[in-house]
């Protein structure tokens, strides 16, 4: 499993890796590690817990079949306990029914096995992002500017005339900027809700061409990019630089 995508991370991060395939544990937490990460595996539910009480953690990659207590237990357990990290699902059980009830017990983020190293570092920054305070209320990608606190964003200097519900969405793909981002996750962290209607998942695609045609109509390179089948992401592309 190759572990090295070009990107270090903040080696103050604490991650907990909570799965019982010892040799898929230990070949994660070695990506981890050398990724530049403070890593801890638990072979167990219990034993995950415990590692949480007696240590700080940030976030949480939690395989849904465990001995004994079960992934989703375990995560009911994390919550009821008043544990707010982020918590990244890694599991086999990919069906939607199977996302929705992991997201509704109380997790962050779901990653089909077997995935690609490099997206599972994506998915732990993208989680840190999303808990971490800004210091600067700026985000910018390319010529892609916004000014979270005064609302206003703009594209090669020219204002951009987004609803409140279009500028929220935009904020979160600049926040998880080269991340493909589900329509799951956007439902769950822009509406607050899970996908569980069709509706929801339209809403989210007609506010992705609106916005697509503010920020990128009117120039050359495209910042937004559908990846079919799985959602969004907001990058450069440098092929076309």
């Amino acid at each position: 499993m190759a572990a090295s995508d070009g990107i270090r991370s903040d080696d103050s991060l604490h991650i907990l890796v909570i799965e019982d395939e010892r040799k898929l544990a230990d070949a994660i937490g070695q990506g981890l590690a050398e990724s530049g990460y403070q890593v801890t595996i638990a072979h167990s539910g219990e034993a995950g817990l415990k590692e949480v009480r007696n240590h700080a953690i940030d976030v949480v990659l939690l395989d849904l079949l465990l001995p004994r207590q079960g992934g989703l237990e375990t995560l009911r357990e994390l919550r009821r306990c008043g544990y707010k990290m982020p918590v990244l699902i890694l599991t086999s059980k990919g069906s939607i029914e199977d996302r929705v009830r992991g997201l509704d017990a109380g997790a962050d983020d779901y990653l089909i096995k077997p995935f690609a190293f490099p997206e599972l570092l994506a998915r732990v920054r993208a989680l840190h992002r999303r808990v971490t305070p800004s210091s600067n209320s700026v985000l910018q990608l390319g010529d892609l500017r916004m000014d979270v606190g005064g609302r206003t964003a703009t594209r090669g200097g020219e204002l951009l005339d987004l609803t409140g519900r279009e500028f929220d969405l935009l904020e979160y793909l600049l926040l998880n900027s080269g991340t493909v981002v589900s329509r799951e996750m956007v439902a769950r962290d822009v509406w607050k809700t899970t996908v569980r209607y069709t509706s929801i998942a339209n809403v989210i695609d007609v506010l992705i061409a609106r916005i697509r045609r503010k920020i990128d109509d009117r120039f050359p390179m495209k910042l937004i990019h559908t990846v079919r089948g799985v959602g969004f992401v907001l990058r450069i592309d440098e092929e076309r630089k």
